[in-house]
């Protein structure tokens, strides 16, 4: 999953960065309203966790920038703000759920996972290819019916993998969809991530490597 982070707050900003990146997610972040405008430009992004008082561009104005959008990401609108037509005037400008600081960050993930699995157009609950099941909810991964024990970056390689199969998946795209806009883009990580992985799925192999191109799963059995 990739989010980006609205606040002007940075010292909670990078907070919630943190906490986000130790939950596996892809986060970028953007510290006043006109920075997120062009990382939005720029970046695909699955929710959007969004302070409501910001500078450069209001966060009620670019909510409604977002949320014109196709494809567009969900929005979680964060607000010191209580009283009930506070929510609901954030809620009218079309987020999609409201958190009042200060807030607990598990009950912030657990928001941000329910609205992910909520987007109209949110792939399948289940990923299924080569023998491979697994369940970007629960996080549960199984190949023939045996539990695989991977970290947080390999689980999302192979969610990656699974939602492009058949079709292959560059470096430089897994490098995007799966870490950040930190990452470096010179790094073998990809390479080594994906070596792991490979190793934790066993034999035979299912991800396939098309030089040029990049990684994909392929079926044994074909």
């Amino acid at each position: 999953m990739r989010v980006l982070v609205v606040e002007d707050a940075k010292s909670l900003a990078d907070v919630l960065v943190e906490g986000l990146r130790d939950q596996g997610m892809a986060v970028d972040v953007a510290y006043d309203g006109l920075e997120a405008a062009a990382k939005l430009d720029t970046n695909a992004y699955e929710a959007v966790i969004l302070d409501r008082d910001l500078p450069g561009i209001h966060g009620d104005t670019l909510c409604q920038m977002v949320t014109d959008r196709d494809d567009r990401p969900m929005v979680l609108m964060l607000t010191a703000a209580d009283a009930p037509a506070d929510r609901v005037g954030g809620l009218s400008l079309g987020a999609d759920d409201y958190l009042v600081k200060p807030f607990h960050f598990p009950e912030l993930v657990l928001r941000l996972r329910a609205l992910t699995r909520r987007r109209p157009y949110a792939r399948a609950r289940i990923l299924r290819a080569a023998g491979i099941e697994l369940d970007p909810v629960h996080r549960t991964a199984t190949r023939d019916g045996h539990h695989l024990d991977l970290s947080v970056k390999e689980f999302e390689v192979l969610a990656a993998l699974l939602r492009a199969s058949p079709a292959p998946l560059s470096s430089e795209t897994l490098l995007e969809q799966v870490w950040d806009e930190n990452a470096d883009p010179f790094t073998n990580t990809v390479t080594v991530t994906v070596g792991r992985l490979r190793r934790k799925l066993g034999s035979p192999p299912v991800i396939a490597t098309t030089p040029t191109v990049g990684y994909r799963i392929a079926d044994p059995k074909e």
